[in-house]
């Protein structure tokens, strides 16, 4: 929705004011499930990443999470200190250096993503499933577009 003179800024018509009031609700809501893992939303965010194949170096990662490179690598610094990531340089170029999550970061990684599934469908437990069907190709339309414009 556009502003003009004749319909000025309402924040409850906004797309861009909704979408982030409901990111910042959801992550306050979900962390008790970061801090019984003793990760945090970002971590959780990186090795989701990794795992699910969009974060298989740094620079993909650092894409993929919207960081820039520095704060990433302390992310991954920290995610491997902890045995939650490791890096492997590629034999084929052995200028990258490939990301994989050990079993304890996917274990880590998997038991969060059951307990915010939950959590989400607790959320959205009373909308018709058509309607949830509906958000999340109309949320997937808008990240393809963003992503083709990025």
């Amino acid at each position: 929705m556009t502003c003009s003179e004749s319909q000025p800024f309402d924040p409850e018509r906004s797309v861009g004011y909704l979408t982030k009031r409901v990111f910042q609700l959801g992550r306050i809501g979900m962390e008790p499930i970061f801090a019984d893992e003793e990760v945090t939303h970002v971590q959780w965010s990186a090795l989701m990443a990794v795992q699910y194949g969009v974060g298989g170096t740094a620079a993909e990662l650092s894409r993929h999470l919207c960081h820039d490179t520095g704060a990433t690598t302390r992310i991954i610094d920290t995610l491997e200190e902890r045995g939650l990531i490791q890096r492997c340089r590629c034999t084929e170029d052995r200028r990258v250096v490939r990301l994989s999550l050990t079993e304890q970061g996917r274990e880590i990684a998997m038991r969060c993503k059951d307990k915010a599934t939950a959590m989400w469908s607790g959320w959205l437990s009373d909308w018709a499933e058509e309607d949830v069907d509906r958000l999340i190709d109309y949320l997937q339309r808008l990240r393809d577009r963003l992503e083709n414009e990025a």
